[in-house]
């Protein structure tokens, strides 16, 4: 499966923005679904993601409330809506998938096989 993001941008604290990730070549059912991000000089972290069946969602607890998951399986395409940015969410975000990963390891992006390119949400103060 390939994944392409987008949707990122220059925006004040405070506001929002909508990623997109795409999945061409095959469905995403039965795909773990995730977005990471990974700011300057930090690892890679979980942002928020869809289990398996995509019954169910994950958030790291930073952006819970303030960010939601969505897909829209016709279009192939998994969303992250980010409400109430803040500058420390400034950073490139990453969609993730994978299919035969284990619930325990949602978190963990060394599990995941497939990528997006990234793309870069900044958050000025």
């Amino acid at each position: 499966v390939q994944l392409q993001a987008s949707g990122g941008g220059l925006v004040q604290a405070g506001g929002s923005l909508r990623l997109s990730c795409a999945a061409s070549g095959r469905t995403f059912r039965g795909y773990a679904m995730a977005w990471f991000r990974q700011a300057p000089g930090k690892e890679r972290e979980f942002v928020a993601g869809f289990s398996r069946t995509g019954g169910t969602t994950y958030y790291e607890d930073s952006v819970k409330n303030r960010f939601t998951i969505s897909r829209d399986i016709a279009k192939n395409t998994v969303y992250l809506q980010m409400d109430s940015l803040k500058p420390e969410d400034t950073a490139v975000y990453y969609c993730a998938a994978d299919n035969s990963i284990i619930q325990s390891e949602y978190r963990n992006y060394v599990q995941y096989d497939y990528w997006g390119q990234g793309t870069l949400v900044t958050v000025s103060s």
